[in-house]
């Protein structure tokens, strides 16, 4: 199957579970508590989880995603350990390589693991080449926007909640990379579509 349509086929079920701009509870999502919230951007505090990546050398954020995804898509259709399918979740994640970046043109594409995993999902196939990753708690700083992420807005979306972390006097704790997060919605209205840039942050009150 073609990867563009292993990619329409993960965001219609989505689709179907999105009501008036929000995501149902049948999608699951990884839990925070919101710590701060300003009109361009908020401050999650994210609650520690799983995630199953994919490391891809992309030339660019476009063929980057398509190439992890694919990889990912196997996985939860039965290219695991049980050879079980894995439930849907959102976002689906892209960390960004910055130009100063050690890991060159390196792309991570990253899917996240349902909770009821306990941590311990189903292995991948090896040939997939995908790694399981656990995250701490931390914090994270979200800047919404709307329409689909490409190689022509990330760049802009990332660079304005730079500027704006760095206004506020806000730590930026990476600066080698920047997560782009897609939590596509319909394929015919642009508008409803919800993706966001991730910046772990610190020195926001006491939680973070």
């Amino acid at each position: 199957m073609e990867t563009a349509a292993l990619h329409f086929l993960y965001y219609l079920f989505i689709a179907v579970c999105w009501c008036s701009g929000n995501i149902l509870q049948a999608i699951e999502l990884p839990k925070y508590t919101l710590i701060l919230s300003e009109s361009d951007f908020q401050i999650r505090l994210y609650d520690e989880s799983t995630w199953l990546s994919s490391r891809v050398s992309g030339t660019s954020f476009d063929q980057s995603y398509r190439i992890g995804f694919q990889r990912l898509y196997q996985y939860i259709h039965g290219a695991n350990s049980n050879s079980s399918k894995i439930a849907f979740t959102a976002p689906a994640l892209t960390s960004v390589p910055s130009s100063s970046s050690p890991s060159g043109n390196a792309y991570i594409v990253r899917i996240f693991i349902s909770t009821r995993f306990h941590g311990k999902p189903p292995l991948p196939n090896p040939e997939l080449k995908l790694r399981i990753e656990k995250w701490k708690s931390q914090c994270i700083a979200v800047r919404k926007f709307s329409g689909y992420a490409n190689d022509d807005n990330v760049n802009k979306e990332i660079e304005a909640l730079v500027t704006t972390l760095n206004k506020q006097s806000i730590t930026i704790q990476d600066t080698n990379s920047y997560i782009i997060a897609n939590y596509n919605s319909s394929s015919h209205n642009t508008t409803q579509r919800l993706n966001e840039v991730w910046i772990n942050v610190s020195g926001i009150g006491t939680q973070c």
